[in-house]
């Protein structure tokens, strides 16, 4: 299972808290590329729900990982 930034974001607006199979369903109802699909098969289902793409991902970078203060250079 690989992630990225570009395959991550399609899941960004999911219905979270969702399980593996919402998130599935999700993925291919949105048109996700089938990267998304596959990494998602792959996750190994405890039966809990998913908060978000972090429990997913748990490197995924948040927004302020993006962003900097123009001040601190």
């Amino acid at each position: 299972m690989y992630w990225t930034l570009e395959l991550a974001s399609k899941l960004e607006d999911a219905p979270w808290p969702a399980t593996k199979e919402e998130l599935i369903d999700y993925a291919i109802r949105s048109g996700a590329p089938t990267e998304v699909v596959e990494n998602l098969q792959e996750i190994e289902d405890d039966g809990c729900d998913y908060d978000s793409i972090e429990d997913i991902w748990p490197d995924y970078p948040s927004k302020e990982d993006f962003f900097f203060d123009e001040e601190e250079y």
